[in-house]
């Protein structure tokens, strides 16, 4: 215990969220407690609380970190595409990505974001998750409006509402099928990556210009 004293408060700060992810994966967060946090992690319930006030700031820790990631894929996929549809298709597999990598984050990103930060009532990791998610509505919008400018998204689109719309839509598809990939083998022969992208296609093909369609 000494040893950890020396340690860096981040250290046990990673230590503590490393070992309640993991408990989290396997039994969900209302199934875990802080007593079960500490044990795994190695700790006292005393000094699990000197570094973390609760579980809900150890769950605004997790998805943080599952967003900045979600946020540096899509970043670095995008950056060196010139094609609106490439573009897209990367978007479209790095959300994919996302969320085989972080299934439990990724279904809480859907849900439990926070954005009203009037009162005191909210941990910052929770302001940082909502500004990191702003950067990747940002970056939707910048390839949406490249694309207009190119001509390979319809003219009339209204940025705001449609990136956010893309946001939604691609993400419900991923997480939709997810959960029903056994189902869709089973009665319509395909497999997750082909239902997929046939939801991707469907998607882009509501925003594409009439050029592109044909």
């Amino acid at each position: 215990m000494g040893r950890r004293k020396k340690e860096p408060r981040g250290v046990h700060r990673e230590n503590i969220a490393s070992a309640a992810a993991v408990l989290f994966m396997e039994k969900g967060i209302s199934q875990t407690s802080m007593d079960d946090i500490a044990k795994a992690a190695g700790y006292s319930k005393a000094t699990l609380y000197v570094y973390f006030e609760s579980k809900e700031e150890i769950v605004s820790v997790l998805v943080l970190g599952s967003m900045k990631k979600l946020c540096a894929y899509i970043s670095s996929a995008i950056q060196h595409q010139e094609s609106t549809r490439s573009k897209y298709d990367l978007i479209c597999k790095e959300l994919v990505r996302y969320q085989e990598e972080y299934p439990f984050y990724f279904k809480m990103t859907l849900e439990k974001i926070k954005f009203h930060f009037e009162s005191q009532d909210f941990y910052p990791e929770e302001r940082e998750t909502f500004q990191v998610g702003e950067e990747i509505n940002e970056m939707i919008k910048t390839v949406l409006m490249s694309g207009m400018e190119k001509g390979d998204l319809r003219a009339d689109l209204d940025i705001a509402p449609v990136s956010f719309s893309c946001w939604g839509m691609l993400s419900g598809l991923i997480q939709f099928t997810a959960s029903k990939a056994d189902y869709i083998k089973q009665s319509m022969g395909l497999s997750k990556e082909q239902f997929l992208q046939c939801g991707f296609d469907m998607i882009y093909q509501s925003i594409a210009g009439m050029e592109v369609k044909q």
